[in-house]
């Protein structure tokens, strides 16, 4: 078992083995989430596979890492132990983040020193290999490194151990929050041998490099490890077991046999009673599982929060490692000094509920918004805009209106009409005759109307039917040239924007942006680069390129879609209710898992707790586009009805569960078989007494 246990516990009665534990955990979680904030953009920008293929892939991915615990946690407690599993597979996971990296190096197969790799499948192939590796070992490890850190505490360490694994659930996203924002900064860095592009060896190279220092951590404390030995093909007995109860049970039926106090207990004629009681544990505590799945299907959805700008993605990683500490060393405490019996089941119990009001919070908040938003075209509507870019007033009549525009000026809003009505447009201006526009307008769009002279002008189809996603700011370019221009904006390109026409709207973050416009027609006595205004989120605009006195461009920049004006700090609320929700129920399912579990069976039920993750993803896949709300309050309204009816369904069943001491039962059993085989030997020097009387 390695050293004594007394010298290991030397750390505030802590074992100083799961210092190695947790530093492993913290390493293997920045390794994980930093390669898999750079995969959609990897999918995207490096392979050149579209959306809807880099989100396909990237989801069976992470599906993947949730179904692999299953295959680790019976390795674990069949085969090789929790410790040469948690080795063996940190090699395999090792050997896949450095794959992953290879795959990324542009100058593996840029053998014509042009930029572009000329097989592209290699790196395809390569990658793909990688990520398999990294679904083994991730989720192979993923639940023997919690269970194998519960190992290392004694009977009567249950509050030492609780904390353990809030510290676990600490290191977990402390790594993640860490990763997420370095690796990201890694992969805009520019690096290659012959052609220099995004340094995606480096970002993915860091995290493999991370895993294979997790490797080393762990090892190092092996001599300190209380490693239990793996007691056989558990999982085959216990599907034999169950197979038999039940085979046994249907046949005797019939009314003239006795009912059994438990439907295992038809198990007794084949296996002995410590594996029946064995199972009785896991089952109880898998029956409580059932409506797991549908919790983390719903608190899935917490991605529908991130309705700001995408820094806020970040709050939640940052209040769990503010709030894991307070809870454990304040919050629980305090709750125990009321005399409150707060147990595992209840916590969970509360974890639901703070979710589910994070729900109401999130609708409060959306209500809010929804007063902001602007108003866009519905059934038969259309939206239609006048963008004079001419250099004298211009008058377009409308059915029902009239609006005269000064030289390089917008209406102030959308006028919007019905599609049917919108029979006839008329630009005029003073001493020319009206010129009819004739288009037919798409329904349900918003339209610009650009007009540079009585008889000139251009209907754009906008593209924007609703506010840009994630904070972003849609930016498009028109252009007043006599021929055509490029523009690269914050490393986006809009090419080939014709003359008298606007581009398509491209997205940014928020902040500043610089701009560089490519046109023959600009002299090189000219400044062609611009810096647009402060963008901040949700908004859009249209930039129009212009001509100077001197006949150098000039910008004018017209508002088509306002920003946010609702505070930040409104979302605040919400984080925290949510953030609260899963440190308390998620900390406290490892714990209760592993406290709950036959020892011989610890991996097992850890994979149970993690396979309820992967079938609530695996639900959010199947349903999701289905029941779409035309108002989002509504949408996060029916989240938190639904949270709250599966909290109540588990309160219920969790009121009627007993909590058992796994230890202590199997303790009674070893008892049991210690009088037992006593009891046999006690016979034999008896009889050699009697034998020795007699002669």
């Amino acid at each position: 078992l390695g050293l004594p246990v007394s010298l290991c516990q030397s750390c505030f009665g802590y074992p100083l083995s799961i210092f190695f534990i947790v530093v492993n955990e913290f390493c293997e979680r920045f390794s994980y989430y930093g390669m898999r904030a750079l995969l959609i953009l990897y999918f995207r920008l490096f392979i050149g596979w579209n959306d809807n293929l880099s989100t396909a892939i990237y989801h069976t991915f992470v599906a993947l890492c949730y179904l692999t615990p299953i295959l680790g946690a019976l390795i674990a407690d069949s085969w090789l132990g929790k410790f040469k599993t948690i080795v063996s597979l940190s090699i395999v996971y090792t050997i896949g983040q450095v794959v992953m990296a290879v795959s990324s190096i542009n100058d593996l197969t840029d053998f014509d020193h042009n930029g572009t790799p000329n097989s592209m499948s290699v790196h395809v192939a390569l990658s793909m290999i990688g990520l398999a590796l990294i679904a083994l070992g991730t989720g192979g490890i993923k639940p023997c490194v919690s269970a194998f850190g519960g190992d290392q505490f004694e009977e009567g360490q249950e509050k030492q151990r609780n904390r353990f694994f809030s510290i676990f659930y600490l290191a977990i996203n402390a790594g993640s929050l860490l990763s997420t924002i370095i690796t990201p900064m890694l992969r805009v860095q520019q690096c290659g041998i012959h052609s220099t592009q995004a340094c995606y060896p480096l970002a993915f190279g860091v995290p493999a490099a991370l895993m294979a220092v997790s490797l080393i951590v762990f090892v190092m404390g092996s001599r300190m490890y209380k490693k239990l030995k793996p007691q056989g093909n558990v999982m085959a007995k216990v599907v034999k077991c169950i197979g038999f109860a039940i085979k046994n049970r249907f046949r005797h039926r019939s009314k003239k046999f006795p009912k059994r106090e438990h439907w295992l207990d038809w198990a007794k004629e084949k296996y002995d009673e410590r594996l029946i009681c064995q199972i009785k544990m896991v089952t109880r505590v898998m029956f409580l599982y059932i409506p797991l799945p549908m919790f983390w299907a719903l608190f899935d959805q917490q991605g529908l929060l991130k309705i700001q700008p995408d820094q806020m993605q970040t709050v939640n990683a940052i209040l769990i490692v503010i709030m894991v500490p307070i809870m454990d060393a304040v919050v629980y405490p305090l709750i125990a000094k009321c005399g409150l019996n707060f147990t595992s089941l209840r916590k969970m119990t509360v974890g639901m509920f703070l979710a589910s009001m994070a729900f109401v919070a999130a609708a409060i908040v959306q209500v809010e918004i929804d007063k902001t938003l602007p108003v866009f075209p519905k059934g038969n509507e259309v939206q239609v805009k006048v963008l004079n870019i001419g250099n004298n007033s211009m008058s377009v009549s409308f059915p029902g209106t009239t609006v005269t525009l000064d030289q390089m000026s917008q209406t102030h809003e959308f006028l919007t009409f019905d599609v049917n009505k919108l029979t006839s447009i008329n630009i005029s201006s003073a001493g020319s005759p009206a010129t009819p526009v004739t288009y037919n307008f798409e329904q349900g769009h918003r339209h610009t109307l650009l007009v540079w002279g009585p008889s000139h002008y251009r209907v754009v189809k906008d593209g924007l039917n609703q506010k840009p996603e994630k904070g972003e700011n849609g930016v498009r370019f028109v252009n007043t040239f006599d021929e055509s221009f490029n523009v690269t904006m914050d490393g986006k390109v809009y090419i080939d924007v014709t003359s008298h026409n606007a581009s398509a709207y491209q997205f940014f973050p928020s902040g500043a942006k610089s701009f560089i416009v490519h046109s023959p027609e600009i002299s090189p006595q000219c400044k062609n680069n611009f810096t647009s205004s402060s963008l901040e989120f949700g908004s859009a605009f249209t930039y129009v390129i212009t001509r100077k006195e001197d006949s150098c461009p000039d910008l004018k920049i017209f508002e088509d879609i306002s920003p946010n004006t609702i505070n930040m700090a409104l979302q605040i609320p919400q984080y925290f209710l949510i953030t609260c929700g899963e440190v308390v129920f998620s900390v406290t399912g490892l714990e209760f898992s592993y406290s709950q579990a036959p020892s011989n069976m610890k991996s097992v039920l850890q994979a149970g707790w993690l396979l309820t993750v992967a079938v609530g993803n695996i639900i959010v896949l199947i349903v999701a586009g289905a029941g779409q709300f035309s108002e989002q309050w509504a949408e996060y309204v029916l989240f938190a009805g639904l949270l709250l009816a599966v909290c109540i369904i588990f309160a219920i069943m969790a009121r009627f569960y007993t909590y058992i001491n796994p230890a202590e039962v199997e303790a009674q059993f070893d008892m049991d078989e210690k009088k037992k085989y006593l009891g046999k030997d006690s016979l034999y020097p008896k009889l050699d007494t009697d034998v020795q009387t007699q002669m």
